[in-house]
């Protein structure tokens, strides 16, 4: 069946537009990373606070607002996909997010969006909105919690440090669409932070495009938390959040050589012992192609010194497969990387040509077979680590936060589990357990990615 053009379809009056005391409704959809889905909790936030209803549905609402992915075409994809399942059922959406960077992407498919704005525009964002549907009344700060809305559950949620970054990898894009890094200062960082525990959150996930460069550009300003000063520095701020009494968990750490300094912390219980850290290849010839840093015989070197220093820490990490001239030599020298560093958790990509990356310009493109072919093997190579390594967990007891309930079995984290991204433990239980409680499990079995066992305190 052919869908209508939202442009042309008749659709009945809509009198809140005229009616100051209706209720404007406003649906969201948020694509992309958990950075993107920050900046879809402050503007979500600003919207309840001006009064705005969001709903779950497209249709009946008065606007769709649609916060997009841009960095690869599989993400661009997704993104015009679900700006015209808005515009089929509702037909006045307003976009934002990393396409907006490029709107003609946008307008050329879908010429009747009502306004584009990049990432991080939350002034142009609400500009859009109130144009499209004012808001009822003038906005009642009460109206929203302290800690803003949130878009993750109440027991966790993602604090972004600081927008942007500094790097030129060859294969992103990254700085393109969100700017060089800009931090944000450590007192507004723990003030937030302060606020989500008091909320009930149990989980600080800390993210930015590139953690471990927080404050370089403020040039480690400090400012006054809690009578205090504090230094808008890696370590500095991650031991400050150690001091709120719940698992903070570190992403996106480029691994500059101070790194190295945060893992007594995690040797010491303030922060999580798990570090996320992209490799993104094992060759030193690949990453110098990549402009990422190449050194990995100092690497390993020093993932074994983190684990001699804390060796309860979980190592996760990604890695594209099939980059620009990648040869079978390149490839081989990756796989042996992987079974030096051990890794506990990995992701793995094809890679795909990102429009205006360098890496367009290297040629030598790797077959789309070959990468399929390659992705499989490094799949099966790094499959059989993982399971390795949760073995060695059978047996032992950890502490696991519960994100799911159901019957005589719950699924949980531990604190080798980021949401999303991670295995799971389930857990069984002689009393129902509740979302958002950490209870400690026992564990008796463990397969490829995931853990199980039963909770014995709590």
């Amino acid at each position: 069946m052919q869908t209508p053009d939202p442009a042309t379809t008749d659709r009945a009056p809509d009198t809140r537009a005229t009616d100051p005391q209706a209720v404007r409704k406003v649906s969201f959809v948020s694509l992309g990373c958990p950075k993107a889905l920050v900046d879809s909790e402050r503007i979500v936030t600003r919207l309840r606070a001006e009064g705005y209803e969001l709903t779950r549905t497209h249709a009946g609402a008065d606007l769709v607002l649609v916060n997009t992915c841009g960095f690869l075409d599989s993400a661009k994809a997704e993104s015009l996909a679900a700006i015209g399942d808005a515009l089929a059922q509702n037909g006045k959406v307003v976009v934002t997010g990393c396409m907006g960077a490029e709107p003609e992407a946008i307008t050329e498919k879908f010429p009747n969006v009502l306004a584009i704005t990049g990432p991080q525009q939350y002034e142009s964002v609400m500009e859009a909105v109130h144009r499209a549907v004012p808001p009822a009344h003038a906005p009642f700060i009460d109206l929203v919690p302290p800690q803003g809305v949130k878009l993750t559950p109440r027991h966790y949620a993602y604090l972004k440090i600081s927008e942007g970054c500094n790097n030129r990898c060859s294969f992103c894009i990254i700085p393109k669409l969100r700017g060089d890094l800009v931090s944000r200062p450590a007192a507004d960082v723990l003030r937030e932070a302060e606020k989500l525990v008091a909320a009930g959150v149990k989980e600080l996930l800390v993210i930015s495009q590139d953690t471990s460069a927080y404050g370089v550009d403020l040039k480690y300003a400090t400012s006054v938390w809690r009578d205090r000063e504090v230094r808008a520095k890696f370590l500095d701020l991650s031991a400050a959040l150690g001091e709120l009494g719940v698992w903070v968990r570190l992403h996106y750490v480029y691994p500059y050589p101070h790194v190295d300094e945060v893992v007594p912390l995690m040797a010491e219980g303030r922060v999580l012992p798990y570090l996320d850290i992209p490799f993104q290849h094992g060759a030193t010839s690949v990453l110098q192609r990549m402009r990422r840093p190449g050194a990995q015989e100092k690497t390993l070197q020093r993932i074994a010194r983190w684990r001699e220093i804390c060796p309860d820490i979980t190592l996760r990490s990604t890695f594209i497969v099939g980059f620009p001239g990648e040869t079978e030599q390149e490839f081989d020298e990756l796989l042996d990387w992987l079974d030096e560093a051990s890794l506990d958790r990995v992701g793995c990509f094809k890679y795909e040509p990102v429009r205006g990356a360098p890496a367009n310009d290297l040629g030598d493109a790797v077959p789309d077979e070959v990468k399929a072919e390659r992705w499989h093997r490094f799949m099966q190579r790094q499959q059989a680590i993982s399971a390795r390594r949760l073995k060695r967990k059978v047996g032992s007891r950890q502490q696991v936060i519960i994100d799911e309930v159901g019957g005589t079995i719950a699924k949980g984290r531990s604190k080798a589990d980021a949401p999303e991204i991670d295995g799971a433990v389930y857990v069984a239980s002689r009393r129902p357990l509740r979302i958002g409680e950490i209870a400690t499990v026992k564990i008796e079995r463990a397969d490829a990615y995931d853990l199980h066992g039963t909770a014995v305190g709590f």
